[in-house]
């Protein structure tokens, strides 16, 4: 597939609330969306820096600048590109998955467009929807995120995730358990908040059945992570530590992780998330597909991604308006706990042009024939 050049658009979607977590309060999402534009169509590709570099060492300007100075070049100057290619035409660069993930998602989309294919049906999904879970963040007060979670419920979502930190953990859990019972689909998600020594805190935690604690401990404290692993009973599940299929297999082996959380952006994209899942699968790891306050475009992709056969939790793969009161697509929506995995080519989902328009910052373009 020949490119003739990518368009690079941030948007800002403000949240129909503010989002707190360990690391600090979203009142909008700054997007990168990153159009591929061929000779036969185009596709679109979403990148989920966000604007601080606070989960990550990525963050959206960072992204954009490494995209048109490093990562776009090598693949305008080729004279064909097919998806799987992408990735091994920037490993040179190092890495920058999140910037690499928009142009790998990009291009795939195009690519599956003119063939006619889904994203679903590329990357082998199994199911026509997926049960959608919800995560909450943090309150300022324990009977507002009761509030919340039974307003959460009332939608229909079948699984509760509760952000927390040092001083937000233990009684808050204990709230929504002893309030909602013991049929609650419950998590929590610490953000690396913790460190070896709130073990006996952590553990705490054991009595209320939850299903994991996603990341406690720092992005590279694998071997930590394993020995929390040995001191408390619930599943530990990795996200941020978790960048490819290497440290996915790392991991394993280490006894670190009982369950991982797979976000494309994290790990370079849909294909190295595939991978994962794959790893994982063959280890008898579960693993379930979490969210970085995506668009619609986004949000299809990772619908499309939670519908493999490995994907046994419910994911952050909520409806849009648990988010935007407007998306730039048609929103996805909630149906009995279950959110619907498109079938259209590529996506199945395309920018609504009036909305993209409102809520576009900057527009800027990359030319294929300045790269040759």
């Amino acid at each position: 597939m020949k490119l003739d050049g990518f368009e690079l658009r941030r948007v800002s979607l403000p949240l129909v609330a503010p989002f707190r977590t360990s690391f600090g309060v979203e009142t909008v999402r700054d997007a990168l969306l990153v159009r591929a534009v061929t000779p036969d169509g185009e596709g679109w590709g979403e990148c989920v820096a966000t604007v601080e570099p606070l989960y990550s060492s990525e963050y959206v300007a960072g992204a954009g600048a490494v995209i048109k100075d490093f990562l776009a070049p090598p693949l305008l100057a080729a004279r064909d590109i097919d998806p799987q290619q992408v990735g091994p035409a920037l490993a040179h660069i190092k890495g920058h998955r999140m910037a690499k993930a928009a142009l790998e998602m990009a291009v795939l989309d195009a690519w599956l467009r003119q063939r006619g294919e889904s994203f679903g049906a590329y990357l082998g999904a199994v199911r026509d929807r997926v049960p959608a879970g919800v995560s909450v963040g943090i309150m300022d007060t324990i009977p507002e995120l009761l509030d919340a979670v039974e307003a959460y419920l009332e939608q229909g979502y079948v699984r509760i995730k509760l952000k927390i930190e040092p001083g937000w953990d233990v009684e808050p859990v204990r709230a929504v358990r002893e309030r909602f019972g013991d049929e609650l689909l419950l998590q929590v998600d610490a953000n690396a908040a913790y460190t070896l020594a709130d073990s006996a805190t952590l553990s705490r935690l054991d009595p209320f059945g939850l299903l994991l604690i996603e990341q406690p401990l720092d992005d590279e404290d694998l071997r930590q992570h394993a020995e929390l692993a040995r001191v408390i009973r619930t599943p530990i599940c990795l996200d941020e530590s978790i960048v490819s299929a290497k440290t996915a297999a790392d991991a394993i082996a280490m006894g670190a992780a009982r369950v991982i959380n797979i976000k494309p952006g994290r790990v370079g994209g849909y294909i190295e998330a595939r991978r994962i899942h794959d790893v994982c699968q063959a280890h008898g790891v579960a693993v379930w597909c979490g969210g970085m306050l995506e668009t619609g475009l986004g949000r299809a992709a990772n619908v499309a991604l939670a519908a493999l056969p490995g994907f046994n939790l419910p994911g952050d793969t909520s409806a849009s308006d648990r988010y935007f009161s407007t998306d730039i697509t048609e929103p996805f929506v909630l149906d009995q706990g279950h959110v619907a995995v498109p079938t259209g080519a590529g996506l199945g989902v395309n920018p609504i042009p009036e909305i993209l328009r409102e809520l576009t910052t900057t527009v800027e373009w990359i030319d294929a024939d300045a790269s040759r």
